[in-house]
């Protein structure tokens, strides 16, 4: 009879981890996590526990220590099989081991195996990782400490056996989560905002310029935790330059200084107000299971939005993918009133019922279509991201890259930051994540403004450096700017130079035929207490992209970049997908007896996976069968809630930008056709009236909302203007004593 004292699986097998602390240091834009896994083996038998768990995509783990009564050892980063194969030996000779590693499908999910931890005995983990923070629409800073992992779909015949998760409904977790952060930065923090319920933030000082916050006590794990940092004047270029550490070689990454460069370009007004009236806009739509009920609803609403936004004389596409996919169109089209009703009408009938999330092939058959003759292609790609090949994915797109752009968003919890990022960082696009109660639709519609702003092209960094120092590039060149958004530069400074000296980083570009540039000066002399957080994310980002061009090559002769990262991991004591963390502890005297009991510890899942996703979980059941009650079966279809007021009027705007007087337009704006009709001035056409109407509707009674229809609504104007009507003036005197408003001609951009 097992020994069922401590926490249960639904397998009512005994769980070792007991809680969970996270400790958030942000300085600026960067993030260092420290998390503390405690386990205790309450069993009168020995365990193995794997637990199996998300981090966010980009970030540089960097340390991994276990602490065991007195004991503490600290993980060594060795190559990959030579690890594993430590971590077996250890174990099969009785002594603990501890093993950290990255899957080889995606770099967000990462696996711990805590070996040979006796009867009664407890293990603390402690492992750190260190990640840039993405800026927002609104430029708050996004930290997500991801807490939910739902089972990535593997697609049928892929290569790898996919991630083997153990996943839990969120409210049966049973282990705790605790979260404290601490922010500060050389400019106030003026807010910081969570999805989850936080103690008030304190401030440390009285500029504001340092403050802490917390978790409230009893998260519950059906969400990843996001915070939004906002700063004053947050749009600052900087550099930060951190020495080398002491005992490192001069001349190697972490023996040099490394600086970080952050440039936000700043675009002319006058480029920035023209939009562009050509493109191929292809809009991919996940529709497996998980996207049920509110999810693709919101997708529909999204889509509605897009199409009346698109510029006369673009073409477009919409394909819907789940286990296969669909297209509306067999190649793009041009927009038309026709093509734009032909494809809302297939939008309205869009549900969630195409089974897994297999996006891979969907992607082939958009790419393998011609490109339309000075129609730049602009692919917009919605998914709540449970895919298990992730790196072929994002390998595809990037192989396509020249040809494209692409703009990405990762809808709901637990969507998989290394899927939406990679997509848009190899497409040379923008990444969204919308969860728990975002609204998709300013998201998504900040994007599309961005596709159509001119795309910045001849990208170039050049460095004016003392010339006793050199430098070497560890990132990616430079393939996107957008309005308002952040580049990131890491380099290797190598030569000696006086405290005193100076560099300069200048970057050009040519936007819409305008040649411009940004330029920085920064001191060469070390900011103080950064520890290595720059070199980790230095090295990081060139690892990131020796392990891409490692995939490029496959079949090929390697030339040595396996090799390579191999040796750039350990060096900077930072993880790769060809590397692991292994600590063995070799203190511990005493042989542990018996065969170990391997216990799979569980990731929460979000309840929209539990309930809908077509996939089988290993090792948790969703019914249960010891509670009957709770069973995970797809809720009753709700009602269909009433349209929204502004998503009804939107519907109505034909694809030239104006809109037709008729009864629908009348309910629409709250007035009876009659009135509508009545108050019409005698010279205006019946189709200048309307539009004028529905402008002034929009400003009057939806300001709130304006990020969603500020596009449509630029392209009425535009049309009016096109029109020469004689009375533009009297129709909105009569329209706002009509609508009882009181908006001038100018707001509406006439």
């Amino acid at each position: 009879m097992m020994n069922s004292c401590g926490l249960l699986t639904l397998q009512r097998e005994p769980v070792p981890l007991k809680s969970i602390e996270v400790e958030l240091e942000v300085r600026d834009h960067v993030a260092t996590v420290v998390s503390t896994l405690n386990y205790e083996n309450k069993e009168d038998k020995p365990i193995e526990a794997v637990f199996v768990f998300p981090v966010p995509g980009d970030a540089a783990v960097c340390h991994f220590s276990a602490q065991i009564g007195q004991t503490q050892i600290v993980a060594e980063v060795k190559e990959k099989q030579k690890a594993r194969e430590e971590y077996d030996d250890a174990l099969s000779s009785g002594q603990q081991a501890f093993l950290l590693e990255e899957s080889d499908e995606s770099p967000d999910i990462f696996s711990l195996s805590v070996g040979s931890l006796p009867p009664g005995e407890s293990a603390s983990i402690r492992l750190e990782y260190v990640t840039e923070l993405a800026v927002q629409a609104d430029d708050g800073l996004r930290f997500c400490l991801p807490a939910v992992l739902n089972p990535r779909y593997q697609p049928q015949g892929s290569k790898g056996a996919g991630v083997q998760v153990t996943s839990a409904p969120a409210s049966l977790v049973p282990y705790s989560l605790s979260f404290s952060a601490r922010v500060s930065s050389p400019r106030p923090v003026s807010k910081v905002e969570s999805n989850c319920s936080l103690d008030p933030l304190q401030y440390l000082n009285t500029d504001q310029t340092q403050a802490t916050v917390k978790l409230a006590a009893g998260h519950k794990f059906d969400r990843d935790v996001e915070l939004l940092i906002y700063y004053k004047d947050a749009h600052q270029p900087t550099a930060v330059v951190e020495a080398g550490q002491a005992s490192a070689e001069p001349g190697s990454l972490m023996g040099d200084p490394v600086v970080m460069v952050s440039l936000y370009p700043e675009f002319p007004q006058s480029v920035m107000s023209s939009t562009a009236s050509c493109g191929e806009f292809v809009f991919l739509m996940d529709r497996s299971g998980s996207m049920s009920n509110t999810r693709i609803r919101s997708a529909r609403d999204t889509l509605l939005l897009l199409l009346k936004s698109l510029p006369m004389g673009c073409y477009f596409n919409i394909y819907s993918f789940g286990s296969r996919y669909e297209h509306i169109f067999p190649k793009s089209v041009e927009y038309s009133q026709q093509t734009m009703e032909e494809a809302l009408k297939k939008v309205e009938q869009m549900e969630a019922n195409l089974g897994g999330t297999e996006i891979l092939e969907p992607l082939k058959h958009i790419y393998s279509q011609p490109c339309i003759p000075s129609q730049p292609r602009q692919l917009f790609v919605f998914t709540d991201g449970e895919v298990g090949n992730t790196k072929e994915v994002i390998d595809l797109v990037k192989k396509n890259s020249g040809s494209h752009r692409c703009f990405s968003f990762g809808i709901g919890e637990g969507a998989s930051s290394a899927l939406i990022n990679g997509m848009a960082k190899e497409g040379g696009g923008h990444a969204q994540f919308i969860t728990g109660t975002d609204r998709m639709q300013p998201k998504v519609m900040q994007s599309l403004r961005f596709a159509l702003q001119p795309a910045v092209v001849d990208i170039s960094v050049t460095w004016d450096l003392p010339k006793e120092v050199s430098v070497t590039v560890l990132s990616t060149p430079i393939t996107a700017l957008f309005q308002g958004q952040r580049s990131l530069i890491y380099a290797q400074l190598t030569g000696q130079s006086s405290e005193a000296a100076e560099g300069c980083v200048t970057l050009k570009y040519s936007l819409a035929g305008h040649p411009s540039e940004n330029q920085l000066h920064f001191s060469l002399r070390p900011a103080e207490d950064t520890g290595l957080t720059v070199h980790r994310l230095g090295a990081q980002t060139l690892i990131r992209s020796l392990e891409m061009e490692e995939r490029d090559r496959r079949g090929q002769q390697d030339g040595g970049v396996k090799e390579k990262v191999v040796q750039l991991s350990v060096q900077s004591g930072v993880s790769s997908s060809f590397t692991a963390f292994i600590a063995v502890n070799k203190d511990n005297s005493e042989v542990i007896q018996g065969p170990l009991v391997r216990r799979n510890i569980p990731t929460p899942l979000c309840d929209s996976a539990v309930m809908f996703e077509d996939i089988e979980t290993d090792g948790f059941l969703m019914m249960e069968e010891e509670n009957q009650s709770r069973k995970y079966f797809p809720a009753a279809v709700p009602e269909q809630p009433p349209r929204d007021p502004l998503l009804q009027l939107v519907s109505l705007q034909e694809a030239s930008g104006c809109w037709l007087l008729d009864p629908a337009l009348a309910a629409a704006l709250g007035q009876t056709n009659e009135e509508v009709e009545k108050s019409k001035p005698e010279k205006a056409s019946s189709e200048v009236w309307a539009t004028i109407l529905a402008l002034i509707w929009l400003h009057g009674f939806k300001m709130e909302a304006k990020d969603e229809w500020e596009l449509l609504a630029m392209k009425a104007a535009s049309w009016l203007r096109a029109q020469n009507a004689p009375c533009v003036s009297e129709c909105v005197d009569a329209g706002n004593v009509l609508l009882g408003c009181s908006v001038k001609k100018e707001a509406l951009g006439l």
